[in-house]
């Protein structure tokens, strides 16, 4: 009961000060109106009489009058609107939560419907969540033949056994792909209604089939974090933009036949794909441009047959792929380039049968308004199989292999060495390396350390000088 009286009263007071406000506002036009005139014209000022006073008072009482009624009248219609949300806004939500699949596949439409007709963000968004929410629901996509499935399962919490039960809805991947379509439609440029600069949540979500080619994600954040992505078909994310503050895929995971970003843009100060598997048989981000504070794939797993990062652009101040896993049939950073100030691939396991980073520009020199790259990391890296930096570039300040296990067919041919140093110091193993200079080690560029060369494993003993 106080916190309804608390309402009225504060209802009331907004009410008194738009009022306040358009009276004093008004008073204050006409006031700078009249010495507009009077300076541009050079009226003089008469003493008026009792008809002229009684006029004036009249058109004052008007005009305040005007102003109460606008006033009024805007309130009244905003209140309205207020309630026709609320009203279309609970009948959709109802929708949704049906037992019927076709009355949810109803309300998907209504609840976009709602998001249309009222443009206002916060209402706008309102809408977007709970069609965010829904994908977040929890969803197998074989679960059985009744209508409610239930799923119990026994977790560890804290070292107490607690059993969760889960229920699915059967039937509701067409209530899904609805949601997930409808997104899409509305984040694509030829949309009449755009959604792109609300905020996406879909942590944990499941997609099935998605398809978000050409989408813009413009909202502060946009959050696929432990989203899983299957189906038979491969998930699109062809020439999507991302164009917010921050990006997340961490801990997602993508188990469609292939996951596809290529010609997709990353134009976010910041974009997260760490914890990610890709067990996707192809994976591409090809011709793809990431640019922005940070882009990290920190301890991403890419476990497909065929894993493609060519012609991408990496211009982000901080690209880490550290402790990544690069697995599989072949993995390609051909023509890539890395140009922000540091490139971390530092403990990453390099275990495809063939990597390759043929023509790749790793950093770039310092120039006079471009402060250059500060490190190429490749610290503690494991390189097994063939891996090809032929014909590719070492720039920056510093690039370092320190402590790197070498063990296969490792291809530095062709490869210039044009930062400040390079190290290839303490390998943890060194077999199958080639370089330019192998027949001849005083061609080697004064810049590759260490001195002597080769370098000397730590198990094994240092060569004789």
């Amino acid at each position: 009961m106080r916190w309804g009286r608390l309402g009225d009263r504060l209802h009331r007071a907004a009410l008194l000060l738009a009022v306040l406000t358009a009276v004093v506002g008004g008073l204050g036009i006409a006031a700078l109106t009249w010495w507009l005139l009077w300076l541009g014209l050079g009226a003089k000022a008469e003493t008026p009489n009792q008809l002229d006073l009684t006029k004036i008072a009249l058109s004052v009482t008007a005009g305040v009058g005007g102003a109460v009624a606008l006033v009024v009248a805007y309130r009244r219609q905003r209140d309205q609107e207020r309630g026709r949300f609320a009203e279309l806004f609970g009948a959709a939500a109802r929708q949704l939560g049906d037992a019927d699949p076709a009355v949810r596949l109803a309300g998907v439409y209504a609840m976009a419907g709602v998001a249309d007709e009222f443009s206002a963000p916060s209402r706008r968004q309102q809408c977007v969540d709970v069609l965010c929410g829904y994908l977040r629901l929890p969803f197998d996509p074989d679960s059985g033949a009744n209508h409610l499935v239930s799923r119990s399962e026994t977790v560890d919490e804290s070292g107490r056994k607690v059993e969760r039960t889960y229920q699915f809805r059967q039937n509701d991947r067409e209530v899904r792909w609805a949601v997930a379509r409808v997104i899409a439609e509305h984040l694509r440029g030829f949309s009449d209604v755009s959604w792109s600069r609300c905020d996406f949540d879909f942590t944990g979500a499941v997609f099935d089939n998605v398809d978000f080619e050409a989408a813009e994600f413009g909202g502060r954040w946009t959050t696929f974090a432990k989203a899983r992505f299957l189906g038979d078909r491969h998930t699109d994310f062809n020439r999507v933009r991302f164009t917010g503050v921050h990006v997340t895929f961490r801990d997602a995971t993508f188990e469609a036949p292939a996951t596809i970003f290529d010609r997709a843009e990353f134009r976010t100060p910041r974009t997260t794909f760490d914890g990610v598997t890709f067990g996707s048989p192809e994976t591409s981000f090809s011709d793809t441009r990431f640019v922005g504070d940070r882009v990290t794939f920190i301890g991403a797993r890419f476990t497909g047959a065929r894993t493609s990062f060519r012609d991408t652009a990496f211009r982000a101040e901080l690209t880490s792929f550290e402790r990544a896993t690069l697995d599989g049939e072949r993995v390609c950073f051909g023509q890539v380039g890395f140009t922000g100030r540091r490139i971390a691939f530092t403990g990453a396991q390099f275990y495809a049968t063939q990597v390759d980073f043929d023509e790749a520009q790793l950093g770039t020199a310092g120039r006079l308004r471009h402060r250059g790259t500060r490190e190429v990391d490749f610290a503690r890296s494991e390189f097994h199989g063939a891996v090809s930096f032929a014909r590719s570039t070492l720039a920056g300040r510093t690039a370092t292999f320190t402590e790197a296990d070498f063990f296969g067919d490792i291809s530095f041919l062709a490869t210039r060495f044009t930062a400040d140093e390079t190290h290839f110091d303490n390998p943890k193993a060194w077999v199958g390396v080639r370089f330019d200079w192998d027949d001849n080690p005083t061609r080697k560029p004064t810049s590759v350390k260490p001195n002597p060369w080769p370098p000397a494993p730590e198990s094994a003993p240092a060569p004789a000088a």
